[in-house]
């Protein structure tokens, strides 16, 4: 998909992706590059089901120089902006279908990325909850100058967006 190939999960069978003027193919540690530039929220969350929420939003850290106590309160205060202060060692499987997708935006945003790829990140929240999650993304996104990319099929969210970038069958199309 788009996302995987602009976070350099997958390689494009042409062509070349850049990051900041440089290519990705000079990148010699592609993984690196995803841990300190990019923040992924997949649309089946991917959470870790022997991990609490804390832990889970903790995981890209793993390998980070200074993790403990800096990151243990950034996934704090994120999870709080995030309604889910209370939810910290259950476990995915306890979590409701609006609390997963919310775990996964505050794992995606522990590191600080310059890039956000969201796959649906709203689609199995109730609006109020979805509000909060973009309302969440766009403050973070004008405090930081995050850069978004967001995959939704609904109106509402797009009209949330900058910029938005229509695709039909797999190709970007006119708007």
């Amino acid at each position: 998909s788009l996302l995987n190939l602009i976070g350099a999960l997958d390689a494009p069978t042409a062509g070349e992706r850049y990051f900041r003027g440089q290519p990705y193919s000079v990148m010699l540690d592609l993984a690196d590059f995803r841990r300190r530039h990019v923040g992924f929220v997949f649309q089946s969350f991917h959470l870790i089901p022997t991990l609490g929420v804390l832990d889970n939003v903790l995981v890209p850290t793993i390998g980070t120089p200074g993790r403990s106590a800096v990151h243990r309160a950034r996934a704090l205060e994120l999870l709080e902006r995030l309604g889910l202060a209370d939810r910290l060692q259950h476990f995915p499987a306890t979590l409701s279908g609006g609390e997963r997708p919310r775990a996964a935006i505050a794992r995606a945003l522990i590191n600080k990325p310059d890039l956000l790829l969201a796959d649906e990140p709203t689609g199995s929240l109730d609006s109020a909850n979805a509000a909060q999650v973009l309302d969440l993304i766009s403050d973070i996104r004008r405090e930081r100058g995050l850069t978004v990319v967001m995959v939704t099929h609904d109106a509402g969210v797009s009209a949330h967006a900058d910029r938005l970038v229509p695709m039909r069958d797999g190709k970007v199309a006119a708007p």
